[in-house]
């Protein structure tokens, strides 16, 4: 059998699983974020407090939290599946993680309580507005790929080398064979 149709099969299984990782996590997402809300007082003016000022980053803190936790996760499962790929492995991880956080913005928008400025049109005189469910540091969506990618570089590098190179030097390659007579075989 072939090598090249399992490994695609992998790379797609992989993403897959990214995709379904960041569609869960957009739930998550939408489930834990505290979303603060504007008041309107009797002539229509919205106003939101300090503390609730407070809130409007803890969106982009946990979706910062769940692309620590779920890049890492596809940084280590794409090692350990996809190793024998060689440096394309980076760039499978590194889609399936900017997928996954995109993925996850997406739901997280979808089932929150949707555009800001229509609803706040539409609300009356003495209820309150929440906020869209959205990151508002775009940078965030980076934390996913890199944290994603820290996983594949530190074991590709740290990690034991399957191909033990040839030694550049004669009398080290010398050295080694009489290491490996006087051994009885390979060191």
């Amino acid at each position: 059998m072939s090598e090249s149709p399992r490994f695609g099969r992998h790379v797609a299984g992989f993403l897959a699983l990214a995709a379904a990782l960041g569609a869960a996590a957009g739930v998550l997402w939408w489930l834990i974020v505290p979303l603060p809300a504007y008041q309107l007082d009797s002539e229509g003016r919205a106003s939101v407090t300090e503390r609730q000022l407070t809130q409007f980053f803890a969106g982009d803190a946990w979706f910062c939290l769940l692309g620590v936790l779920i890049g890492v996760g596809l940084g280590i499962i794409g090692y350990r599946l996809l190793r024998e790929l060689g440096w394309p492995l980076v760039i499978v991880v590194v889609l399936g993680a900017i997928g996954a956080g995109l993925l996850c913005w997406f739901v997280g928008y979808k089932l929150g309580p949707g555009e800001f400025v229509p609803r706040l049109a539409d609300a009356q005189p003495g209820g309150s507005v929440p906020i869209a469910l959205t990151i508002r540091a775009k940078a965030s969506l980076l934390l996913w790929p890199l944290c994603a990618v820290t996983p594949v570089l530190l074991a590709s590098s740290l990690g034991k080398d399957t191909e033990e190179p040839t030694p550049l030097l004669p009398w080290r390659r010398r050295n080694r064979k009489s290491a490996e007579v006087s051994a009885g075989g390979k060191v």
